[in-house]
C-alpha cells in the first residue's frame, strides 16, 4: 500500500485496488473515528455523491476503509472552495475543516469531492430529505 498521509492524528494509505485505509491515532482518536464514521453514514443515507463511501469500520483499532474520491487538489478559487463546502450543508453536514487539503478531484466524472470528516458536524439528524441528486 502507498502511504498518502502520516501525521500525529492519522495515517492514510491507498491500497492497490484503490481503496483508502485510514487509521486514527493520537488524542481523541476514538472520538474522531466515531464521528467520521457517523458522518459518512449520514451522507450516504442522504445520497451525497461527492464524498467517499464507507466500506469497513473497525471500532477496536479505529481503522476505516473508504472508496477513493480521486486526487488531492492543489489549486482552487476561493469562491469555488466555499461553494463546495456550502453544497455539503444541503446534505445536513457542516465540514468544520473547510480547507483545500480536504478537496479531491475525481477524473471519472470531473467532480470535486470532499474528504476527511473527523471534525464535521451533522446539522440535522432527522429523516433524509428528498434531494434532487438522488
Amino acid at each position: 500500500m502507498e502511504k498518502v498521509k502520516d501525521t500525529q492524528r492519522a495515517i492514510v494509505r491507498l491500497s492497490y485496488d484503490g481503496r483508502v485505509h485510514k487509521t486514527f491515532r493520537g488524542p481523541d482518536a476514538g472520538i474522531r473515528f466515531a464521528n467520521e464514521v457517523k458522518v459518512l453514514r449520514h451522507l450516504e443515507a442522504r445520497g451525497c455523491p461527492f464524498v467517499p463511501r464507507l466500506l469497513e469500520a473497525d471500532e477496536t483499532h479505529f481503522k476505516m476503509v473508504t472508496t477513493n474520491c480521486g486526487q488531492r487538489v492543489t489549486q482552487l478559487g476561493d469562491e469555488r472552495l466555499k461553494s463546495l463546502f456550502a453544497e455539503l450543508e444541503e446534505y445536513g453536514v457542516r465540514h468544520d475543516d473547510p480547507y483545500l487539503r480536504n478537496v479531491t478531484y475525481r477524473p471519472a466524472d470531473g467532480r470535486f469531492c470532499l474528504i476527511d470528516f473527523e471534525f464535521a458536524t451533522i446539522l440535522d439528524d432527522s429523516a433524509p430529505p428528498d434531494h434532487p441528486n438522488h
